[in-house]
């Protein structure tokens, strides 16, 4: 099965990410901050990683671009919530990065469908 990282410091989302996931049948992994992120994969060696962009001690755009230095075929969903006002500019940069952006609160038939597209396309 392949292994998917979520990387989010809310435990309510990452829970409910991992739920869903796991019930789609991915094995999943979780990390509440950038740097245990970043510590998972290089022990796991995920097929994907779903971060979200704001996070404290390192955010998700740090996240892309250390990931996309030491696991540069590793795929990355980014994830970041309407609330916030740089949300877009965010999503945007994800997206620049080579991330696939998605908006929070999260339509869990398009997480999976992401999910799915980007392991395939690796």
């Amino acid at each position: 099965m392949p292994l998917i990282l979520v990387i989010d410091d809310d435990g309510v989302t990452r829970e409910a990410m991992e739920a869903l996931l796991e019930h789609a049948g991915f094995d999943v992994c979780l990390a509440a901050d950038g740097i245990e992120g970043a510590d998972r994969w290089t022990i796991m060696r995920p097929d994907l990683v779903i971060t979200d962009l704001q996070m404290p001690r390192r955010d998700g755009l740090q996240i892309i671009r250390l990931l996309q230095r030491e696991l540069p075929d590793v795929p990355v969903i980014a994830c970041s919530g309407c609330h916030r006002g740089n949300h877009r500019d965010e999503l945007d940069e994800a997206a620049r990065l080579g991330a696939v952006p998605l908006r929070k609160p999260v339509d869990a038939m398009e997480l999976v469908a992401l999910a799915k597209a980007a392991i395939r396309r690796r």
